[in-house]
């Protein structure tokens, strides 16, 4: 049996790769209390049991320590009267938004030296092997007068990663060489990279990272993901006129339940419902050409024009905004030659916004799916779709607010920042089976 930890574990992903990799999960932590409903969710659907053969703590990692995770797995049922197994594997995924470069990077970010208290952890705990997870950025970003938990004062303009190394080091790990995976590598339907950390204590033997199971010209496509899900009957037939593999995978599962069986999907399909939109944005959205940007939009609009014809909102909305009949709308865009600020009356100045292809893996899922338009109608993606494009199965239930906006977001958890966060379990199953083979 192989035993293992998840902090920082989110709704999931990283447990689910883990379960189908064929580790036991004892311990799990979250800070969040919207996330630790669906997490603890899951686990009792498949027989994880709190108190009984696993434990989730809901805590700032800065107050987990070891002793905590030790005493809290010493009482499980499973090992009443036993000695606690040593633990094999510890992995987690320290907060990232001050490392992304998907928007503005803080150095300041208090959540930026959450790895250093990860690797705390690791040191009071001491698995035979860890695994720490994150975005792109996390390779790049610096430091100014970073102490570590060993005492070591690391020079300033010090990376993430040279300081992570040093500090497994002197606590009595070696490390592979940090490592960039996409997750559409290894069966995911969507382009994703993250860094990958992989150390081991001294002694033990070192594992590999995997080598891709899916060549780019195979990548499963947004298509393949998400295709029978499409509402529009005949539309649905026609990308979709039969399962594709990975569909069939999704509704029966892929994560087995401690009885060794997966978990089906239920008949009405969970977590598929649609944001609602006002007509001039789904006016909007039936602008963009499947693959397309709002800026290459924006582009096609000046250049070559477009036609509006049977777009009765949008006609509407710019009569009103630029004092132009109707007939005088419909002819200024479609000739072309209009100005930045007549295509932003149009479009707004969101550059962002994306109609993604159906024969492409999606792009990166992220938290936010407002962005997002399906290639087959004019609408944004259902939490479904985007956990389809995460590889999630489609048993497993996001729970809590669907959405949230404002500054709210700052704090809560809803279902799509769940989805998007998470790490897809498929990548994450091919991680840790590299270790379960050195185990």
């Amino acid at each position: 049996m192989a035993y293992a930890i998840d902090l920082f574990c989110g709704a999931g992903g990283c447990s689910e790769g883990l379960i189908q990799a064929g580790f036991d999960i004892l311990f799990s932590s979250d800070i969040s209390d919207m996330v630790e409903v669906t997490y603890r969710n899951r686990h009792e659907q498949l027989g994880l049991i709190q108190g009984k053969n696993t434990w989730f703590e809901r805590s700032d990692i800065r107050e987990l320590t070891g002793k905590k995770i030790k005493e809290c797995i010493s009482k499980l049922q499973i090992f009443q009267g036993k000695k606690i197994p040593e633990i094999d594997l510890m992995i987690g995924g320290p907060s990232c938004q001050g490392f992304s470069r998907a928007g503005r990077r803080d150095k300041s970010d208090p959540r930026n030296i959450l790895f250093g208290e990860y690797v705390r952890v690791i040191s009071e705990v001491k698995p035979k092997y860890i695994v720490l997870e994150n975005v792109e950025g996390f390779v790049d970003m610096q430091f100014l007068g970073y102490v570590g938990i060993t005492g070591i004062k690391y020079d300033d303009g010090s990376v993430t990663p040279d300081i992570l190394r040093s500090e497994l080091n002197e606590i009595g790990y070696d490390t592979l060489e940090p490592r960039i995976l996409n997750a559409a590598d290894y069966g995911v339907p969507q382009r994703r990279n993250r860094i990958f950390f992989i150390g081991y204590r001294k002694g033990l033997k070192a594992p590999e990272y995997p080598r891709p199971t899916v060549n780019p010209e195979n990548y499963l496509t947004l298509s393949d993901a998400i295709g029978d899900l499409i509402s529009n009957k005949k539309k649905r037939n026609k990308v979709c006129s039969k399962l594709t593999q990975f569909q069939i995978d999704s509704i029966n599962g892929r994560t087995p339940a401690k009885d060794g069986k997966a978990i089906v999907a239920p008949d009405k399909i969970m977590n598929n419902e649609y944001s609602k939109i006002s007509e001039i944005v789904r006016e909007r959205f039936s602008l963009f050409k499947e693959g397309e940007t709002g800026s290459n939009l924006k582009k096609r609009v000046r250049n070559k024009g477009i036609n509006l014809k049977g777009k009765p909102a949008l006609i509407k909305m710019c009569s009103e905004k630029l004092g132009m009949t109707e007939e005088e709308v419909i002819m200024l865009y479609k000739k072309g030659g209009v100005t930045v600020e007549q295509a932003e009356i149009l479009l707004t100045k969101k550059n962002i916004r994306q109609r993604w292809s159906g024969d492409q893996p999606s792009a990166t899922v992220m938290t936010i799916a407002d962005d997002y338009i399906s290639p087959w109608e004019n609408r944004t993606f259902s939490v479904r779709e985007m956990a389809r494009c995460q590889s999630f199965d489609d048993s497993f239930e996001f729970l809590g607010k669907r959405t949230t906006g404002g500054l709210r977001r700052r704090v809560e958890v809803p279902q799509y920042t769940q989805v998007g966060n998470a790490v897809p379990p498929l990548l994450a199953k091919a991680v840790v089976s590299e270790i379960l083979k050195v185990l």
